[in-house]
């Protein structure tokens, strides 16, 4: 099976704001882990802080994680004022469907954003959203297996 996301880009800095309101787009859903922070230190950069802040001009924004961990999502939840959404069990659709009612939206007018094609990516196809595939945050202090793992991942990509 091969996957093809919308856009596929280097980092979350590199979204293209302008083309995303072009295309009606009004929410944007964020995986967590990797995609907005390092992963498992429950702690957003002030770059990342003021980036989605930012967004908030534009965009309804919103998180949706497959994390488990009721105090790292409390931790995370204390540094920004966004609805997490967590346990998510992607690619299951459940909680990115109930989000979407939760906030009003239409699939067809969000876009999800993440770094895992095979959980982030797949939520985002099987919801009809745009999708938008991105590099780990910190993908130079990753080790040698974790680039191996998301390397074997990305050749699920189309293209």
């Amino acid at each position: 099976m091969f996957l093809k996301p919308d856009y596929n880009l280097e980092s979350i800095y590199d979204i293209d704001i302008e083309q995303l309101v072009n295309k009606k787009i009004k929410t944007l859903f964020f995986d967590l882990d990797s995609t907005l922070m390092k992963s498992k230190t429950g702690k957003f950069s002030f770059k990342t802080l003021q980036f989605l802040n930012d967004l908030k001009t534009n965009f309804i924004i919103a998180i949706v994680t497959n994390n488990k961990n009721l105090d790292y999502i409390k931790k995370a939840q204390s540094q920004i004022d966004v609805p997490i959404y967590y346990r998510a069990k992607k690619p299951d659709t459940l909680v990115l469907l109930n989000a979407c009612k939760d906030l009003g939206v239409s699939p067809k007018n969000c876009a999800f954003i993440g770094d895992r094609p095979l959980s982030d990516i797949l939520v985002g196809v099987r919801c009809s959203m745009t999708t938008i595939l991105v590099d780990s945050i910190s993908k130079d202090e990753e080790n040698c297996i974790v680039r191996f793992a998301r390397f074997l991942e990305r050749l699920t990509i189309s293209k």
